[in-house]
């Protein structure tokens, strides 16, 4: 009963996944890791037997074990993963920011019809 509750859930991750790329709400490099997890859930839960051959080749005791150990570097790797994401984007953030800045100081200038600080001054 377990291992259909399994597919059920990886079935609905991969149809929820289908959806938000649809919408464009996620990218698909996003959507690639979720997609990966999804299989691997149903590869697990067609082939319970592999868990404790690769459990057994590494020297874990439990299968459980095992699965809870990869669950953990996955969590890892996502997170460290957003967080490069989010510095890069908080980076972007600030730069345009300041882009921005000073367009609108020189779009003040322009409407005021004041001369560039780097013009040579009119001679009059």
């Amino acid at each position: 009963m377990s291992g259909i509750a399994f597919l059920v859930v990886a079935l609905v991750v991969v149809a929820t996944i289908f959806m938000i790329l649809r919408s464009g709400r996620m990218r698909e490099k996003y959507a690639a890791l979720w997609l990966i997890v999804s299989a691997a859930i149903v590869v697990v839960t067609l082939w319970p037997g592999l868990l404790e051959i690769i459990a057994a080749w590494l020297g874990v005791i439990l299968p459980s074990n095992l699965l809870f150990f990869a669950s953990i570097l996955l969590l890892f790797g996502v997170t460290l993963h957003l967080s490069l994401e989010v510095s890069k984007l908080e980076d972007e953030t600030r730069t345009l920011s300041e882009e921005v800045a000073l367009l609108n100081e020189r779009l003040d200038r322009v409407t005021r019809q004041e001369p560039e600080p780097t013009d040579p001054p009119a001679r009059g």
